[in-house]
């Protein structure tokens, strides 16, 4: 293809690579807070079973009584 050397609307190539540096920045963004959601979700899920164990173990003795 025949390059055309009058173009107005031309991206140079520092335009090119800040636009690739923001594109990049953005995307570990949204890596980093998939990340989280999962590691959240995780920990709240360990959490619930260490409360339900606690509870269960302690029910089982008579450590915990009725309300």
């Amino acid at each position: 293809m025949k390059e055309n050397k009058s173009c107005e609307n031309c991206l140079t190539e520092a335009d090119i690579d800040r636009i690739a540096e923001k594109a990049a920045e953005r995307a570990l963004e949204k890596v980093y807070a998939e990340v989280g959601k999962n590691v959240s979700k995780k920990l709240m899920w360990i959490m619930g079973v260490v409360s339900i164990s606690l509870i269960v173990w302690l029910s089982s003795f008579g450590g915990l009584t009725k309300l």
